[in-house]
């Protein structure tokens, strides 16, 4: 959480001398809860080996034995048990009937108070008025948002006053790399539709 403000810290003409009280958590052999097992999930564990961290996730489809060790994770069939033992908690989850305020009051009270949760997915995944209320009240650590509902967030929205959550503006694939695959993908996907050919990237697979 202290990335902005060591930012603003290490640039400011006012700035005498560094902190050396500001300490961060470390991910190396942490507990990562993922929550949505999908391809975006199973490329967040396989970076997340790498930081020997423990893969713990929950997924409305169990993934195959062989594909859970290639990455070391455990599956959780009961979302509860993911969230008390996680010290990291991301959501890779489609906004759907089913995970719309996936995380509410509830979710978010049983997480350690010392676990930050990170949204990489669709802001209406979680309650924000629960989100705000257990930031303020150190029910949990700390947020990580990419997405909030509405994008972008009223501008007196309380979110935006707390000092445990960075919010960034919907730009986990903001990268020029990414985006050439993603024009390149869709151009296969049209072209393979034109010729009558299977699609590469069918959503819903017939």
């Amino acid at each position: 959480m202290y990335l902005c403000s060591g930012c603003q810290t290490a640039v400011s003409p006012d700035t005498k001398y560094f902190p050396v009280d500001w300490l961060g958590v470390e991910v190396t052999r942490a507990t990562l809860g993922i929550i949505g097992m999908g391809s975006i999930g199973y490329r967040v564990a396989q970076r997340a080996r790498a930081f020997d961290m423990r893969i713990l996730y929950h997924n409305r489809n169990r993934r195959r034995k062989e594909e859970e060790e290639a990455v070391g994770a455990h599956y959780c069939e009961k979302m509860e048990d993911l969230l008390q033992q996680s010290d990291f908690v991301m959501l890779v989850v489609n906004l759907t009937p089913d995970t719309h305020k996936l995380i509410g009051k509830k979710e978010l009270g049983l997480m350690k108070p010392t676990a930050t949760l990170v949204n990489i997915s669709r802001g209406a995944v979680i309650d924000q008025d629960a989100l705000v209320e257990a930031l303020q009240n150190k029910v949990i650590r700390a947020a990580a948002l990419d997405v909030t509902y509405p994008e972008p967030l009223p501008r007196d929205h309380p979110l935006l006053k707390l000092n445990n959550i960075i919010i960034t503006p919907h730009i986990g694939t903001a990268t020029v790399q990414a985006t050439r695959m993603m024009a390149e993908e869709a151009i296969a996907n049209m072209l393979a539709v034109l010729n009558g050919q299977p699609i590469p990237s069918e959503v819903f697979p017939k």
